[in-house]
């Protein structure tokens, strides 16, 4: 039987993502252990972080790395659909100062003026962000 284990992410939020990905993403993770552990003792409580938490599992299951210097935010809901989240181009501002040059985030935080050497990937749906990671 298959284990499901969130350190620092809600166990119900976890089967609910994974439920998701696989009838909106088409990756099937029923035969695998899934462990999501949040570093440093954080406590993830704000849904912002669902769409990264989908996208770190499909990395490992296709042994594909996400790519270095991404910051990937946005609600994931039940139809698959990558909802906006609180503050949107504050985190992409601060992220920017930080180092981050790929943006994955929902279609509603898209800036209308993009700084220089950032790239934002607008993502309406899980099968897009998906799509992402196939590029």
């Amino acid at each position: 039987m298959p284990r499901r284990l969130a350190v620092g992410l809600d166990s119900q939020r976890l089967a609910l993502l994974l439920a998701v990905l696989h009838r909106h993403g088409g990756v099937e993770t029923g035969g695998f252990d899934v462990f999501v552990n949040a570093v440093g003792g954080v406590r993830i409580l704000e849904p912002a972080a669902d769409l990264a938490v989908l996208l770190a599992v499909c990395s490992s299951l296709r042994n594909k790395p996400l790519p270095q210097k991404t910051l990937i935010f946005g609600e994931v809901g039940l139809a698959g659909e990558i909802r906006p989240v609180q503050r949107g181009q504050e985190r992409i501002r601060e992220a920017a100062k930080l180092g981050f040059e790929t943006f994955v985030i929902p279609n509603l935080n898209k800036p209308k003026q993009v700084t220089d050497g950032t790239r934002i990937i607008a993502v309406a749906r899980v099968d897009d962000a998906l799509a992402m990671l196939r590029e």
